[in-house]
């Protein structure tokens, strides 16, 4: 199981879940999180969750592609969940051999050594958790 929310170190992340799943045999889900607008604030969402997710579903395809290329070496399984990032990879953690995030992801603290979703996974998660940072420029 992996966490993919378009960051580099969620790119980096996939990249090891594929290798690692390469050396065992096994597949990758690949899990992308997604909220609607305004779904905390006062007024309701002003957009339609059917084409919003299907835009998901399509950017997540867009970037497996990207980062994998058309035949990755190991099966991979997209999958977009609606919901706060933490509670989705939570729940998709259930049953998982491995949970595999990103070190930071879209959060505005660039220097933190964790980003939020990671910290979270790392300490909640029902499976072993790896945390994958990019590598430096």
């Amino acid at each position: 199981m992996v966490g993919v929310d378009g960051s580099p170190s969620s790119y980096a992340a996939l990249r090891w879940a594929v290798r690692q799943a390469c050396l065992v045999g096994g597949t990758v889900d690949a899990v992308a999180a997604w909220e609607l607008p305004g779904m905390f604030g006062w007024s309701g969402p002003a957009v339609d969750a059917d084409v919003d997710e299907e835009a998901a579903r399509q950017g997540l395809a867009q970037e497996l592609t990207e980062v994998l290329g058309t035949e990755p070496a190991a099966p991979v399984r997209p999958l977009v969940v609606r919901g706060n990032p933490v509670d989705v990879l939570l729940r998709a953690s259930e049953g998982a051999e491995a949970l595999v995030v990103g070190g930071r992801g879209r959060g505005g603290f660039a220097r933190a050594l964790l980003g939020s979703v990671s910290h979270h996974v790392a300490l909640h998660a029902n499976c072993p958790v790896v945390i994958v940072r990019p590598q430096a420029a």
